[in-house]
């Protein structure tokens, strides 16, 4: 099993670790490219790649022990993927771990922000993404990729940002006073605060890749015009991490292209950064 990142051993095992990841390589329910049950796997093997070191917070988060936990392999339904899902990172959870699960597509969240919602309370869940997946049923299935939102909003308030795409029918179950739009905050930093002053003390973060522009990751089943930047995305999730406890994360819909590694390691080198800024950031 390929484990994230080549650190000692000592700092991969199990006990100890403050952070456990959690791969689940699933693809039941996405409707165009196909792919992202190799995400995971192409994450973790990208992983190997990264400086340990981070400059901007003068940190090696790895120190704090990251273990890797077997891939969830349950494929029978969404249903039933999101269930298994719901043990395994509960199960981590109650351990004491900071749990950031690797997708698959987008619908394995709906498992770990249940297991989080039933742990914290007064939780948000803060979605980046290029779509607002807030169908309450798609293709026969409320467990589909195109509904986690609808799911997650079913246990806790949530705040959605970068969207650009969505149906008319989803109009019904928006906040809007709790969307921040592509159009509205690419070329502005005025809405971080804004955002921020919506989510409750506790934050978990599901991050579906396509809400960067496809031009920087071009490796996701969905890819949309108009996406966000690394460097503006960073500075809203280190405010984030400043002024909330994000108690988990997922970082989802990496579907690898042949030949080009830029998408995988591009996600491998986010979720070292959602580790550093969970654990080295002073507040």
């Amino acid at each position: 099993m390929t484990l994230f990142g080549d650190f000692e051993e000592k700092y991969t095992e199990r006990e100890g670790a403050q952070v456990a990841i959690l791969p689940v390589p699933y693809d039941g329910t996405s409707t165009w490219i196909k792919g992202a049950d190799k995400g995971p796997e192409a994450l973790l093997d990208a992983s190997y790649n990264l400086e340990f070191y981070d400059i901007e917070t003068d940190s090696e988060v790895y120190l704090q022990g990251i273990y890797t936990h077997e891939p969830v392999t349950e494929a029978s339904s969404p249903e039933a993927m999101a269930v298994a899902v719901e043990k395994s990172a509960g199960e981590l959870i109650d351990e004491g771990k900071f749990v950031l699960m690797l997708g698959g597509e987008h619908s394995v969240s709906i498992g770990t922000i249940k297991a989080h919602a039933d742990r914290f309370p007064n939780l948000t869940v803060l979605q980046l993404d290029a779509h607002s997946d807030l169908r309450d049923e798609y293709h026969d299935s409320k467990y589909n990729h195109a509904c986690v939102m609808a799911r997650a909003q079913e246990l806790c308030p949530i705040v959605q940002v970068g969207i650009r795409s969505m149906d008319s029918g989803e109009l019904t179950r928006m906040d809007r006073s709790h969307v921040f739009f592509a159009e509205n905050i690419h070329d502005n930093k005025e809405w971080m605060d804004k955002a921020i002053d919506l989510m409750t003390d506790n934050v978990y973060l599901t991050i579906d890749l396509d809400v960067y522009d496809p031009a920087i990751l071009p490796g996701t089943g969905t890819p949309e015009p108009g996406g966000l930047l690394w460097y503006p995305v960073l500075e809203f999730l280190r405010k984030v991490y400043e002024r909330k406890n994000v108690v988990g994360a997922d970082v989802v819909e990496l579907c690898p292209i042949q030949g080009n590694k830029t998408s995988e390691f591009f996600a491998a080198k986010l979720v070292y950064k959602l580790l550093t800024y969970k654990f080295c950031l002073e507040k």
